[in-house]
C-alpha cells in the first residue's frame, strides 16, 4: 500500500479549504460544476478562469484569461492572494489533440507548469485534475495508481507529461485522475451526457463504442471529494473512479432512453472500426481503493444510480415500457445527480 493511503482517516475532515480559492478550466464539465459548488459553499471567496473566447460564460467571479497570458495570471494571483487552486484546465477533445499536438501540449502541459510555478511562488495548496486516459485499456481495467501508464492518444500522453512535471516540480500537490464527469455543461453540448443529448436533440445520430469502458462519476460526488483534497494535505496520485464500469455505448443507450429519443439515432461499433484518428482506449476503468481507505468509505454513487437504468444488452434502449416518456428534465433529474433515489442521496449528504 502506498504511503499516502496510510494517512489517518480523520485528517483534514473538518474545516474549510485555504481561501480565497481559484478554479481554472471552468468551461469543462468538472471545472464548471466544481466552481458552482464551491461558490455556493464559500460566497465571495471563489474565482474562476475561462478563456476569452467563451464569453457566454460570465459572472462577477469569473475572469477571462487565456492560458498564454502569464503576466495576467501573475497579476491575478498577486491581487487575489489565492491560498488554494483547483486546476481543471485542459483540452480533452481527442481528435483535436491528435491533429494539433502543439496545442494539446500548450493547454495540458504548459498550463500545468505555469500553474505549478505560481502555486510555488504564492505558497498555495494545489489540486490538479488528470484523466483515466493515461492508460491504454489493453487489459481488463480496474487500474490502480501504481500501474504503469501507457496512453494511446496525444491527450493521454500530455496528461502523463503534466503528471510527471508536477511530481518533479510540485510534489506536495494532489493529482486526481477522473473518468467521465457526469453532470451538466455550461453550453449544453460538452461532456459525455450533453454531447450525446445535443446530437439526439437535433435528430442527429451518434456512434459510440461497445468496448471503451469508463468508471463514470456524478459531478455532485466529485465536488465533495475535490473540496476534501483542497482542505487536506495529501500528495501524489489518487484515482477517482466510480464503482460501476460503463461502456460508451451504454452511456448512449441511457441518454437515448431517458431523453425519450428515437432508438435508431444510436449506433454502435467496436473501437477499431472507428478509424485510426483518434485512437481509442479500451477498458480504462479505475480502482479507487486508495481513496476509500483515505475517506473510510466509497464517496461515489454508481452511475446511473437507478439500477433499472443500466442496460442489459445492446437493444435495451429500444424496449420502451407502455407510457414511458423521456425528456430533458428526466436527464437532468436522473443522470446529472442521484436525486431519484433519496436513500442513496441521503447516504452521501454527510461531509466527506
Amino acid at each position: 500500500m502506498e504511503k499516502e493511503a496510510l494517512i489517518p482517516r480523520g485528517d483534514g475532515l473538518i474545516g474549510t479549504p485555504p481561501l480565497p480559492l481559484l478554479v481554472t478550466g471552468i468551461t469543462g464539465v468538472a471545472g464548471y460544476n466544481a466552481f458552482k459548488y464551491l461558490s455556493a459553499r464559500y460566497p465571495g471567496q471563489i474565482v474562476g478562469i475561462r478563456p476569452h473566447r467563451t464569453w457566454r460564460l460570465h459572472g462577477p467571479a469569473i475572469v477571462a484569461l487565456d492560458i498564454e497570458d502569464e503576466e495576467g495570471h501573475e497579476r491575478l494571483f498577486a491581487t487575489q492572494r489565492f491560498r488554494s487552486v483547483l486546476n481543471a484546465v485542459g483540452n480533452c477533445a481527442l481528435k483535436k489533440c491528435e491533429l494539433d499536438p502543439a496545442m494539446a501540449r500548450r493547454l495540458n502541459v504548459v498550463s500545468a507548469a505555469n500553474i505549478a510555478s505560481l502555486v510555488r511562488r504564492h505558497e498555495c495548496r494545489l489540486v490538479h485534475l488528470s484523466s483515466d486516459l493515461v492508460f491504454s485499456g489493453a487489459g481488463n481495467g480496474h487500474y490502480r495508481e501504481v500501474d504503469p501508464v501507457d496512453p494511446v492518444t496525444v491527450y493521454g500522453k500530455t496528461m502523463v507529461e503534466a503528471e510527471a512535471l508536477l511530481a518533479e516540480g510540485c510534489p506536495e500537490a494532489a493529482v486526481l485522475r477522473i473518468s467521465l464527469p457526469m453532470g451538466p455543461s455550461f453550453n449544453r453540448h460538452a461532456g459525455a451526457i450533453d454531447w450525446i443529448d445535443s446530437r439526439f436533440r437535433k435528430g442527429r445520430p451518434a456512434t459510440l463504442y461497445f468496448d471503451e469502458v469508463r468508471s463514470c462519476t456524478y459531478t455532485h460526488d466529485l465536488n465533495r471529494v475535490f473540496e476534501r483534497f483542497l482542505r487536506g494535505q495529501e500528495c501524489g496520485v489518487y484515482h477517482l473512479g466510480g464503482p460501476r464500469a460503463v461502456t460508451l455505448h451504454q452511456i448512449g443507450q441511457i441518454v437515448n432512453r431517458v431523453g425519450g429519443y428515437p432508438a435508431e439515432l444510436l449506433n454502435g461499433c467496436l473501437r477499431h472500426a472507428a478509424g485510426p484518428v483518434p485512437p481509442r482506449a479500451g477498458n480504462v476503468s479505475m480502482c479507487s481503493d486508495k481513496l476509500k481507505v483515505l475517506l473510510g468509505k466509497d464517496p461515489f454513487h454508481p452511475w446511473p444510480a437507478d439500477p433499472d437504468l443500466m442496460p442489459h444488452d445492446r437493444h435495451w434502449h429500444e424496449r420502451r415500457l407502455a407510457g414511458e416518456l423521456g425528456s430533458a428534465r428526466h436527464i437532468a433529474e436522473q443522470l446529472y445527480r442521484a436525486r431519484s433515489h433519496p436513500a442513496l442521496l441521503d447516504a452521501a449528504v454527510s461531509e466527506i
